[in-house]
């Protein structure tokens, strides 16, 4: 991890205020990591909570007590997922995510929760909620199903346009074939860093796989710009 510049283990106060206001910007689409307590909270828990979005102080919402082993539901206490990540601090993390990707570390983790424990009816929001720091070593305070769902859409949505971004640029004849090719490779590459450390053991095959899949994309992406190219030129 270290040589893709993700010390997980480390706790650099600077470098963590940096990540954590850089997170302040998607504070209201995934919702707060210390939610509000319902029944008002006063003026001093919303300072505190601005403070703790700013950046100003460490992971809000630290909680007060360990929870019992046998409160953990047991498909929790198996879930082995960023295993890897264990005393990674949420700001480094984060910040990782932010250099190399439209995500912030909640949301990656919300979005691989959501998928893991998503069944027949739906996604289980309020088991991933209440169990978040059981489930993710960087993530220190439970959250709401409404939260849950806030970061989970915002991750959906950010893909949704981080792709529409991509096959624009790719479609406008901005990159040659060349750099769309260094571009596919370095994407694959981060999105390869970051299943292995959810702990996802690609074998050689599912990633060839995977390789000709994009590239089969990319061939009809290059194919459709070219022919609208020439139908501008007739024109």
């Amino acid at each position: 991890m270290d040589e893709d510049g993700l010390d997980v283990a480390d706790s650099d106060a600077s470098e963590g205020h940096k990540a954590g206001a850089d997170d302040h910007d998607d504070a209201e689409s995934v919702g707060e990591s210390s939610p509000v307590d319902e029944e008002g909270g006063g003026k001093e828990d919303e300072k505190k909570e601005q403070r703790e979005n700013e950046g100003d102080g460490p992971m809000p919402g630290v909680p007060d007590a360990e929870r019992e082993e046998s409160d953990v539901p047991e498909d929790v206490q198996k879930y082995a997922r960023f295993k890897k990540m264990d005393g990674a601090q949420y700001e480094r993390v984060n910040e990782f995510l932010r250099d190399r990707t439209y995500v912030t570390a909640r949301e990656w983790a919300i979005a691989r929760l959501c998928s893991d424990f998503r069944t027949e009816t739906g996604v289980e929001m309020t088991k991933i909620g209440e169990n978040l720091p059981e489930l993710v070593p960087f993530m220190t305070d439970t959250y709401t199903p409404q939260a849950v769902n806030q970061a989970r859409s915002s991750f959906e949505e950010k893909v949704r346009k981080a792709g529409a971004t991509f096959l624009y640029g790719a479609m406008c004849d901005f990159f040659t074939a060349e750099e769309l090719d260094d571009v596919m490779y370095e994407s694959t590459e981060v999105a390869k860093f970051l299943l292995e450390v959810e702990g996802v053991d690609l074998s050689v095959e599912e990633e060839l796989e995977a390789e000709d899949r994009i590239s089969s994309v990319m061939r009809e992406v290059r194919e459709a710009s070219e022919e609208l190219r020439e139908q501008e030129q007739s024109e």
